[in-house]
């Protein structure tokens, strides 16, 4: 009786560990296929390097503007946080959301570039090269894949991107389909293309 007792015991124990691993968040979950890692990863590619992305992510320590991405008509620097110097800090013009008019200051909350210690700069780089900076903890501030997923699906300075005010135009793909293809990137193994 004893050993039917601790048979079932270790069969609920089981069954109960399963149903667990079952329930839990499959966007964890890694099921490794890097050639579809790779072709999602590519598929977001023109978003990451259209100018609502690039403005913010280009060389030199200033913002861009424009479709065109030229320097930012105010001569802003990147500061020692990414968020301006003295007088001339982001927030000064970027509010938390869009100014009302025609190419009229955008908004987000914490509108910033990247810090200076790690710009994420893409401009100029390969989609190979973009990827493992992406990945890399030490080139974007301490973050796991995942939390890069977290970033990219639901930062509102992000998200600004699909809402860039009148006169700009959208990234070449919507923010759904953007989200979904960097989640589907990360949960085949988050593999870079060659």
């Amino acid at each position: 009786m004893i050993k039917r007792i601790l048979v079932a015991s270790a069969l609920i124990s089981i069954v109960s560990l399963l149903l667990l691993a079952y329930s839990s968040d499959t966007r964890a979950v890694v099921q490794r296929n890097d050639a579809q890692a790779r072709e999602a990863f590519l598929a977001v590619v023109p978003v990451l390097t259209h100018p609502r992305c690039l403005n913010c992510h280009a060389t030199g320590d200033f913002p861009r503007q424009g479709d065109d991405s030229h320097p930012h008509i105010q001569n802003v620097k990147r500061g020692p946080d990414g968020h301006g110097v003295t007088a001339q800090k982001c927030a000064a013009c970027h509010q938390t959301e869009n100014v009302a008019g025609l190419k009229m200051p955008p908004g987000a909350p914490s509108w910033h570039l990247p810090p200076p210690n790690m710009p994420m700069i893409w401009e100029g780089k390969t989609p190979k090269q973009i990827c493992l900076q992406i990945k890399d903890p030490k080139q974007n501030n301490g973050k796991t894949v995942a939390q890069i997923v977290e970033h990219v699906t639901s930062d509102k300075l992000v998200l600004w991107g699909w809402n860039p005010g009148e006169g700009r135009t959208m990234p070449p793909m919507s923010h759904q389909d953007f989200a979904a293809k960097f989640q589907e990137w990360a949960r085949l193994g988050a593999a870079c293309p060659n």
